[in-house]
C-alpha cells in the first residue's frame, strides 16, 4: 500500500516524498480513506505510529478541495491539543504537509503574548492548533469566530480531561456549529473519554490498531529498585557506568526537575530542564539545545511527556513514576519511534509499589526488575505482577512466647521474626473528654 493508494492529491504525496514518507502506517491506512469520506472517527493508537499524519493530511485535502474560502476572524479546521509543545509539533508537522497547498496555518497557546495571535487571525486561517485555554481567550474577546468551521479534532484527548480541560471542552462545544466532521485522536481511551466521544461525536468509526493501552515493543523497558533518597545518586551512577550520550528524564515535579538539574549541573553534567514554570522561549530554547545534542541531560515533567519529537532518542529514564499509569505510555513513546529501538529505565523506591502495579496493569506485563550493587534499597519495594496486585511474601511462623520465670504473670509482648510486621493491636477509640458542667441553681452575683 502507498499514499496514493490511499486517495492523496499529489501536492500532498510531493511533500511526502520530500518528506522522506513512503509507506502509510496502520492507523493512517485506515484513518485517511474514513477522513476523506466525512466520517467521524475515534482513533487509538499507541505513540510514535503516524497519527498526526493520520488526521492532518485528509483534513489538508478536504480544505483545498471544499468549502468557501476563509474569512476574517474565522477558522475552518481546528485541531485542539492540551499542551503548547504539541501544539508547536503539531503545527510544524501541518506546515510540512501543507507545503504546497494555498493553505493558512497557524497555532495558538497560552504563556505568550495574545496580541499578535489576535492580529494573526484577523485575515482568518484555514487551519488552527491551539490549547483549549487560549483558544477560549480568543474567542471570548471576539478574535476567533466558529460560523465556518467544518472539522474539530481532538488530539491527546485523554490528556486534556487529566490536566483539567474539561470545563473548557464543554465551553467550546457549546460554541461550535452543532453540523461538523469531529476526529478523536488519542494513544489510550479511559472511560471519561468513552463518555466524551459519546458527546462529541456522530456515529463515529472506531479504529484501534494496536492492544488497548499497551506500550509500544520497540522499547526495552526494566526498573532498578532504589531508596527514595539514594535516586540521584544512582542516576548519575547509572549515566557514567552506561556512558550515556542523550538521555530525556521525567520527574514528578517542578521542583523535582529543578533540583536533579542543579545536582548534575553541579557535577559539571550539561543538564537543563523543562516544567510549567519557565517561560515559553525558555523552554524551547532548552529544547533546542537538547536536539542538537548541545545539552546531554533534559529533565522534564510530565506537561512535555507528549509534545516531545526528538529524532533517535536512545533512551528514557523515570527518575519518578507518574502519577497516572497512561503518562507511562507516552513518556516511554518519546524513544523507540518511527521503528527505531529505545530504552525505558525506571527508578522506583517502596512508597512508589503502588503506582507500579497500576501500570504493568495498564501494560499488561510485569516489568523486569535490577537490583544495582551498592544501591539495594533498605526499604524492599514488594513484588508486584500485571494483575494489578502487590504480592506479599508469606510470613514465618511465629516463634512460640518463652516462658516467664518468677511467681507473678508478666507481659513481656509478643516475638516477631526478623523481617516481620507485627499483627496490628486492637484499635481503642480514646476516650472523649466532655467538659462538665454544673446542672445545680446558679448563684447569683451579689
Amino acid at each position: 500500500m502507498t499514499f496514493a493508494t490511499l486517495g492523496l492529491i499529489e501536492p500532498l504525496l510531493r511533500s511526502l516524498e520530500t518528506l522522506g514518507y513512503q509507506t502509510p502506517t496502520p492507523v493512517q491506512a485506515q484513518a485517511i480513506p474514513a477522513v476523506l469520506a466525512g466520517r467521524d472517527l475515534m482513533a487509538a493508537a499507541q505513540t510514535g505510529t503516524g497519527k498526526t499524519a493520520g488526521f492532518a493530511l485528509p483534513l489538508l485535502q478536504l480544505l483545498a478541495m471544499e468549502g468557501p474560502k476563509v474569512t476574517a476572524n474565522s477558522v475552518r479546521a481546528l485541531i485542539l491539543v492540551p499542551t503548547r509543545e504539541l501544539a508547536e509539533q503539531v503545527h510544524e508537522a501541518v506546515r510540512q504537509y501543507a507545503e504546497n497547498l494555498p493553505l493558512r496555518t497557524y497555532a495558538v497557546y497560552g504563556g505568550v503574548s495574545i496580541n499578535p495571535q489576535m492580529m494573526k487571525l484577523r485575515s482568518g486561517v484555514d487551519l488552527l492548533v491551539a490549547t483549549p485555554g487560549r483558544l477560549l481567550d480568543l474567542f471570548r474577546q471576539n478574535a476567533l469566530k466558529f460560523n465556518q468551521l467544518q472539522t474539530l479534532v481532538l488530539d491527546e484527548a485523554d490528556r486534556m480531561l487529566d490536566l483539567g480541560f474539561s470545563e473548557e471542552l464543554a465551553n467550546i462545544y457549546r460554541a461550535l456549529p452543532k453540523k461538523r466532521q469531529t476526529l478523536l485522536f488519542s494513544a489510550t481511551f479511559s472511560d471519561d473519554i468513552r463518555l466524551l466521544a459519546g458527546q462529541m461525536l456522530n456515529d463515529p468509526l472506531s479504529i484501534e490498531v494496536s492492544p488497548r493501552n499497551v506500550a509500544a515493543n520497540t522499547v526495552k523497558q526494566w526498573i532498578v529498585t532504589v531508596d527514595k533518597k539514594r535516586k540521584p545518586e544512582l542516576f548519575v551512577h547509572l549515566m557514567r557506568k552506561g556512558k550515556w550520550k542523550q538521555v530525556l528524564v521525567f520527574a514528578k515535579t517542578r521542583n523535582g526537575v529543578d533540583a536533579l538539574v542543579e545536582k548534575l549541573q553541579g557535577l559539571g553534567i550539561n543538564a537543563d530542564g523543562i516544567h510549567g514554570d519557565k517561560p515559553q522561549a525558555t523552554r524551547q530554547r532548552a529544547l533546542d539545545r537538547f536536539k542538537a545534542s548541545e545539552v546531554q541531560i533534559l529533565v522534564a515533567t510530565d506537561v512535555a511527556a507528549r509534545g516531545l519529537d526528538i529524532e533517535d532518542l536512545p533512551l528514557v529514564v523515570n527518575f519518578d513514576l507518574p502519577i497516572v499509569a497512561e503518562d507511562y505510555i507516552h513518556r516511554i513513546g518519546r524513544t523507540g519511534r518511527a521503528g527505531s529501538t529505545g530504552e525505558a529505565i525506571s527508578l522506583v523506591c517502596a512508597d512508589e509499589v503502588n503506582l507500579l502495579s497500576a501500570i504493568e496493569m495498564l501494560t499488561r506485563q510485569t516489568l523486569k526488575r535490577q537490583n544495582e550493587p551498592d544501591f539495594e534499597p533498605e526499604h524492599r519495594v514488594p513484588d508486584t505482577d500485571a494483575s494489578g496486585q502487590v504480592v506479599k511474601k508469606p510470613k514465618k511462623p511465629k516463634k512460640p512466647k518463652a516462658s516467664g520465670g518468677g511467681g507473678g504473670k508478666r507481659n513481656l509482648g509478643k516475638w516477631v521474626d526478623s523481617g516481620e510486621v507485627a499483627p496490628a493491636e486492637p484499635s481503642i477509640k480514646p476516650v472523649r473528654k466532655v467538659p462538665v458542667f454544673n446542672t445545680g441553681p446558679r448563684k447569683r452575683k451579689p
